[in-house]
């Protein structure tokens, strides 16, 4: 059986999101967004690219100021965490973690869980789809299959947004983060192998954009 999550009030995640803008203005030289439509009374799937301790804050942080900005009928906020690092730390269950156990037999449970959250429009589900670390700077993103299976089980409206977070430094000494938002379309015309071409071009058009004089061959 799943360990599954017990999020607390919406409002409350708010008040932690204002939060986090706080400490990344003290933190970060600045953060640029730069925003995609997002469709009213959908669910959503963020996914983002995953290097750093940072991802899961800077998810939090498009949520607030880009998903909630634009539909600020939002219900939930949802992370898939492998269960032997939440049966360690179960208050992650309290910011919208629940378990899945590469491997067994409870994985088909998990992504049943998953599916069931984004039939209720308004929910969002947290992404890292590379399924490793990686540096931001790799020009190819392999997609794990992972997410054709929790798409197919879906029912209900769901968008799916590809951020690719990057970070440069230039004149400053501390870093700026830049969010490259991809609206990738919804559950119903959901491709595995489109998804995939969409985010690669996207992704290394917008390492091309954090250049300021260098050209590639």
């Amino acid at each position: 059986m799943i360990i599954k999550a017990n999020p607390i009030r919406v409002k409350y995640l708010l008040l932690v999101g204002r939060f986090l803008s706080w400490l990344f203005s003290w933190r970060f030289n600045k953060m640029k967004l730069n925003e995609v439509d997002v469709l009213k009374n959908h669910s959503y799937i963020l996914m983002c690219n995953h290097f750093s301790f940072w991802d899961g804050f800077w998810a939090g942080y498009i949520c607030l100021k880009s998903i909630y900005r634009q539909e600020p009928n939002l219900k939930g906020f949802y992370i898939m965490v492998l269960e032997k690092q939440l049966a360690q730390h179960k208050w992650l269950t309290r910011l919208g973690c629940f378990s899945v156990a590469p491997g067994t037999v409870t994985v088909s449970e998990s992504l049943d869980y998953a599916a069931e959250l984004l039939n209720t429009p308004g929910n969002i589900f947290l992404m890292f789809p590379q399924g490793n670390l990686e540096s931001n700077h790799v020009r190819n993103i392999v997609i794990k299959p992972g997410i054709a299976e929790i798409v197919k089980r879906i029912n209900g409206d769901c968008q799916l947004l590809w951020s690719s977070n990057l970070i440069e430094y230039f004149e400053s000494l501390k870093p700026s983060v830049y969010f490259h938002l991809l609206n990738c379309g919804t559950n119903h015309e959901f491709n595995l192998e489109l998804l995939t071409a969409n985010i690669n071009h996207h992704h290394r058009a917008s390492i091309k954009k954090q250049f300021r004089f260098t050209e590639e061959n």
